[in-house]
């Protein structure tokens, strides 16, 4: 049975499904030295954010096949180095989508009515109101970092309390950000413009310290600024001192640089508000992502693909949920073509023909590469390291888009090139889901993979059909099914054949014997 791992406290409902499938042992504050001396033995490790799975983690993780975060950031796991050993990295994009823009939202309002502050001064029994005197949010300028899941839920709930809404995001349409109802502009717009500034957006090397001196030179001296999105993305002692120096703005932060937060100019800020990292801090997200997560884990266990893998490309949970048929037609032609081609592989070209062409590409090219690479790797191969296994042994990959409709509306062509020649095949699904196998070398063929597969080329010519028929049988072969395709008659022609039984050791060569044959391959495919 598979061992999993859980390093962090996470909810019994994340258990309860892992344990469907797997001997689950709950370890926390294990130290590094201590996950490192423990992980060989598990197939999973599911974590939050205190564990720390570093290279060292992963590559001590040797039966590891999928790295589990509940939550939405990564920042915790070494995904480059998981990727290499072909290790899944999943997280949950979406289960604390809502606690994380609500706690933004509850941020900038207790900003602008100093709710903390005037907590703490009721408690003490005082009863100061002009001090308390708050700001509305009617009609102010929302300048939102970011328009992701959690963003587009902030700017849609700003909308709703009448705040215009400016934001900056360089990978949304402009379209997209039409519908939420925000006006797409760069960043020193949304810095001059906005009352209120909130971000959420990942720490990158293009992120990080987004919020600086120059930065806060640009905004308003009344500007809010709230941060429940990560640490790092702010410079802190340049935020302090802006706030310093302008006691009518403010800022609310959920996350620091350091956590926990240590010694800090913030901390005696009074324009400020601090909280200990809570965006996911409601049960209902706990439970959500600890589901997510969980069941991610078990698919990846039971053999199927992860949902929301960070580290397979392109292959989000809306594309997997399109391309599933196509990538299992992708990883059965290159697992052929590579038979085809034989021993060492010099170079991939990926076509994707008619309706095809219009799909996302990248999960498709992969799961041609590890269908290409399944023979000669084993179990090795998978979705994550498949494009770094075939650069690492030279393999040149090609990727081509040709939209003109041909026998099928979509369709799928590979040519390899290896030791044993140039070969081509073209699949394409039925409306069934069936795969078909419609096109070889250029000859045209229509046969649904097998397990066993027998292919000649060969001189068109009267008996040679029965030659082979006949020479399979003394081997006790049996045919399930057989087809020709040539391109003219008394010219070169290829067979295809679906056997019930693998070829006996010798036989090729005895095939090859037949008068009018130029050619045969066996091959052997998983269906």
């Amino acid at each position: 049975m598979a061992k999993v791992l859980v390093s962090d406290p996470i909810d019994q409902v994340g258990i309860d499904i892992l344990s469907q499938v797997a001997q689950v042992d709950v370890q926390t504050k294990l130290s590094p030295e201590e996950l490192i001396k423990i992980i060989p033995e598990y197939d999973a490790l599911m974590l939050r954010s205190q564990t720390k799975v570093t290279k060292e983690v992963v590559e001590a993780g040797t039966q590891l096949k999928i790295i589990g975060r509940a939550g939405v950031g990564v920042d915790n796991i070494d995904v480059p180095a998981a990727t290499r050993q072909g290790i899944v990295v999943v997280n949950s994009p979406e289960g604390n989508t809502i606690a994380a823009a609500e706690h933004a939202l509850a941020m900038m309002l207790s900003l602008s009515r100093h709710i903390p502050d005037a907590n703490q001064s009721v408690k003490e029994n005082k009863w100061d109101r002009k001090r308390f005197m708050g700001t509305e949010v009617y009609k102010k300028t929302l300048g939102v970092v970011g328009l992701g899941k959690i963003g587009s839920h902030v700017a849609g709930v700003g909308k709703s309390l009448g705040m215009k809404l400016l934001a900056y995001d360089p990978f949304i349409s402009k379209e997209r950000a039409d519908q939420i109802g925000c006006t797409l502009v760069d960043l020193d717009l949304l810095f001059s413009e906005a009352d209120y500034i909130t971000l959420h957006i990942p720490k990158t090397p293009d992120t990080t310290h987004l919020i600086n001196q120059e930065a806060l030179a640009k905004m308003k001296p009344n500007v809010r600024i709230i941060n429940c999105a990560r640490g790092g993305v702010i410079d802190e002692d340049a935020l302090a001192e802006f706030l310093q120096e302008h006691p009518d703005a403010g800022a609310a932060l959920d996350v620091f640089e350091q956590e926990p937060l240590g010694e800090s100019k913030l901390r005696g800020l009074p324009n400020v508000i601090l909280t200990p990292h809570l965006g996911a801090s409601t049960a209902e997200a706990q439970v959500n992502v600890a589901i997510d997560v969980a069941e991610q884990i078990r698919d990846v266990l039971l053999g199927l693909p992860a949902r929301s893998a960070v580290n397979i490309p392109g292959l989000t949970p809306d594309v997997m949920e399109k391309l599933r048929p196509y990538l299992q037609l992708a990883e059965t032609l290159g697992n052929l073509v590579a038979q085809l081609a034989g021993g060492r592989i010099e170079q991939l070209t990926v076509r994707l023909q008619g309706d095809l062409a219009a799909n996302e590409t990248q999960p498709i090219v992969v799961a041609a590469i590890k269908g290409l690479l399944s023979e000669a790797l084993r179990e090795r191969v998978n979705y994550v390291n498949a494009a770094i296994e075939a650069k690492e042994r030279g393999i040149r990959v090609i990727e081509t888009r040709d939209a003109s409709i041909r026998d099928y509306s979509g369709s799928l062509h590979l040519e390899a090139k290896g030791s044993m020649g140039e070969h081509s095949v073209t699949g394409a699904l039925l409306s069934n889901g069936e795969i078909r196998i419609t096109d070889l070398d250029e000859f045209p063929i229509n046969v649904p993979p097998s397990n066993y597969m027998l292919f000649t080329l060969h001189r068109d010519m009267p008996g040679i059909i029965g030659k082979i028929g006949s020479l399979l049988g003394s081997f006790n072969v049996n045919i399930a099914s057989m087809q020709v395709g040539r391109k003219i008659v008394r010219g070169d022609a290829v067979m295809a054949l679906s056997l019930d039984d693998p070829l006996p050791e010798g036989i090729l060569s005895e095939i090859t014997k037949v008068a009018g044959i130029r050619d045969a391959y066996t091959v052997k495919l998983s269906i």
